[in-house]
């Protein structure tokens, strides 16, 4: 089961109770005290694992709590510390605290470890309370209590790209034909109801991460749908892929004046993020009104097909594409960086759509 956000509380560990010992060895008189400290509470940490890809291996209203120090020993002997709790989440994972809701830190990458909750100091012993005036002290501290919060553990994925658009768009024939990841297929709405991450493969030594969530409908920032519980999931995200349904019953224009205001209603950030657009569906559509609804589209966002080869799309078809996309090179971020038709059944324009978010992806990598 996929689990993308959890309540947990979460305890560090007491420490341990000071002893109070005296010597008793035979023909040493009056040996004096010689009670051991409390060992150390142990701490809480948060390690952050490739391996982990959900939080549901976290039950509900889940407590967790690391090891209590050692009480001290006779002799001097110190108690043993508590062991620390390491909690596991997988990257993109956000600690929130739940009373305040900000954002304590993010675990992002791979093998990262973040102290969270200290455990407490153990007590001291009888042996560090004797003095000229007091040679038999009869007590010794307690430990420290730990420390306990109650905290929420949401998960945003980390990608590059992002899809964005109605449900059975096509979202997921394209990241299944385009990367690794294999989400189900199927001729109904919402078949994706969980996010998917997929590496697309540019060449032998290149690549970038593209995120499939589920459908967005008209009202999603509302919490229709299934939109909202995971749009977060592409917050992360520098570009978006908007997805337009060539062969659907709304009109072109309705579908992506909706879906973007929908992505900036939840998110400024998305709002102000890099963008292209997929018209898919090319194969369903009759061959004879494809340039139409194309060059249509085009001009409804205030655009001119582009004719130049280098970008790769069917030059038989109407598309847009900018000449660069880098901002100091004349890329215009409040356009799509590209508008073109795809078919991922027929693999048609395909490739160059890969290459072109790839374009944009090296941009946002080395401008960070």
């Amino acid at each position: 089961m996929f689990t993308d956000s959890v309540e947990l509380t979460v305890s560090s560990g007491k420490g341990g109770q000071g002893c109070v010992s005296f010597r008793r060895e035979k023909f040493v008189i009056n040996g004096g005290p010689d009670g051991g400290d409390g060992g150390k509470g142990g701490d809480i940490w948060f390690k952050c694992d490739n391996n982990t890809h959900t939080l549901s291996h976290f039950q509900k209203k889940m407590h967790i709590k690391a090891e209590n120090g050692i009480q001290g020993g006779s002799t001097n002997m110190a108690g043993k510390a508590g062991a620390k709790r390491v909690i596991i989440v997988p990257p993109g994972t956000q600690i929130i605290d739940v009373e305040s809701g900000k954002v304590l830190f993010d675990m992002l990458e791979d093998g990262q470890e973040t102290l969270f909750l200290t455990g407490g100091r153990g007590g001291l012993g009888n042996t560090h309370f004797k003095s000229s005036t007091k040679q038999r002290p009869t007590y010794a501290q307690p430990g420290e209590k730990g420390e306990t919060r109650t905290i929420k553990l949401e998960m945003k994925l980390i990608a590059d790209v992002g899809l964005v658009g109605f449900p059975n768009v096509g979202k997921s024939t394209l990241i299944s034909t385009v990367s690794n990841a294999r989400p189900e297929i199927a001729n109904y709405e919402f078949t994706t109801l969980t996010p998917k991450l997929g590496q697309v493969n540019i060449g032998d030594f290149e690549s970038f991460i593209m995120a499939d969530i589920p459908g967005i409908i008209g009202g999603a920032h509302e919490g229709k749908g299934l939109g909202i519980q995971f749009l977060r999931h592409i917050e992360r995200t520098k570009i978006l892929l908007f997805m337009v349904d060539l062969a659907s019953y709304r009109d072109l224009k309705e579908q992506i004046e909706t879906l973007k205001a929908e992505v900036a209603a939840f998110s400024d950030t998305l709002a102000s993020s890099s963008y292209a657009i997929a018209l898919t569906r090319l194969d369903v559509v009759p061959q004879d009104e494809i340039s139409d609804l194309v060059s249509g589209f085009l001009e409804t966002l205030g655009l001119s097909a582009s004719h130049e080869r280098e970008s790769g799309f069917d030059t038989s078809l109407p598309y847009f594409i900018q000449q660069s996309a880098d901002e100091t090179l004349g890329y215009d971020k409040s356009l799509p960086y590209f508008v073109a038709p795809i078919s991922s059944a027929t693999n048609k324009n395909i490739e160059p759509l890969k290459h072109a978010l790839f374009n944009l992806v090296q941009v946002n990598r080395y401008s960070k």
